[in-house]
């Protein structure tokens, strides 16, 4: 073997040596890797456990529901509500109280990672737990996938104990609105009231009675537990109604939107079916069909009470679904 062929083998077996001793030791760096986070996920399992077990057995009532700036209002008039009374059994279940079934059903509690928690078919991240309290975030999560919400809900408990024995309070004192909620839905009900655009829905829907037989209307209710996925606050953020005009001028059906103020008047707002497809023309006329039928028909044969939130009424948007037949 000559010098130049000795040289090239002494390189290539020095190549081999160091690609085994670099893949032996990634392999090691990977398993090593491996093995922490196995022992990481572990010992937050252990912890997690822990943590419910030292609460197992103490009775919980829910006496707040807040957004992150501590109102249980949303914007668009959505109420968050306490209702949760919950007891851990065991470390791996939970008691919840149904209303529905009006008893408590046992379900079960999976742990996930870094203090999140399925609880009830809900996913809560675990913020604290005191002598008195417990407090949940609620996370809004799609295919386990966590979504990254500007605006969190937070669940606080206090034991049944604490509520009675120190506080001498009871769930209904807690569950009232604060005044900060009241506060706040006062100054919203005065800006919706002065200005259309700033509506929202109230708690308690708006009421459409017919003040003729030339009418008549049915407001949709859903259940809960609806198979087309409606949950029962819809019945009052997207208050919808289904109205029958007898001996119109002509048969017609439009769909859409009308603000109706604290004083039970009705304004067209928007059509519900897109008119990108008509002409400018089509589409002015289209719109005037539907407010000739709001100022014309709805103002006259219809008995309106407004949208109401903590007692106070004010303007909101209602659904119309509007029949008119010449019969």
């Amino acid at each position: 073997m000559n010098i130049s062929a000795r040289k090239s083998y002494t390189v290539l077996f020095l190549l081999l040596v160091f690609s085994s001793i670099a893949i032996t030791s990634c392999r090691r760096r990977h398993v090593s890797e491996r093995e922490r986070e196995e022992t990481k996920r572990k010992a937050e399992v252990t912890k997690a456990k822990a943590l419910i077990s030292s609460i197992k057995g103490i009775h919980y009532t829910e006496v707040k529901r807040t957004f992150d700036n501590g109102l249980s209002f949303s914007p668009v008039g959505y109420q968050l509500i306490p209702e949760w009374r919950i007891s851990f059994p065991s470390d791996d279940s939970v008691n919840i109280y149904s209303p529905k079934k009006n008893k408590f059903l046992n379900t079960p509690v999976v742990f996930d990672h870094d203090s999140i928690y399925n609880v009830a078919w809900a996913w809560l991240k675990l913020k604290y737990i005191k002598k008195d309290s417990i407090q949940f975030m609620v996370l809004h999560v799609d295919g386990r996938v966590i979504s990254d919400e500007k605006v969190h809900a937070y669940m606080t408990f206090y034991t049944n104990d604490y509520i009675k024995n120190t506080l001498h309070s009871d769930t209904a004192n807690f569950w009232k609105p604060s005044r900060r909620d009241t506060d706040y839905i006062t100054k919203k009900s005065l800006a919706a009231n002065k200005t259309l655009d700033s509506a929202f829905a109230g708690t308690t829907p708006p009421s459409l009675k017919a003040k003729t037989p030339l009418i008549t209307v049915k407001k949709e209710i859903v259940h809960d537990g609806d198979v087309n996925g409606g949950m029962l606050f819809d019945n009052y953020l997207s208050p919808t109604y289904n109205i029958t005009i007898h001996h119109a001028y002509t048969d017609f059906y439009y769909s859409y939107t009308a603000f109706l103020d604290d004083k039970g008047k009705i304004t067209f707002r928007k059509s519900m079916v897109p008119l990108n497809y008509l002409s400018k023309e089509g589409a002015d006329a289209y719109i005037a069909a539907m407010k000739g039928i709001t100022d014309g028909y709805l103002k006259l044969y219809l008995e309106v009470t407004p949208a109401i939130t903590l007692g106070i009424p004010h303007s909101s948007i209602i659904f119309l679904n509007v029949t008119g037949t010449k019969k």
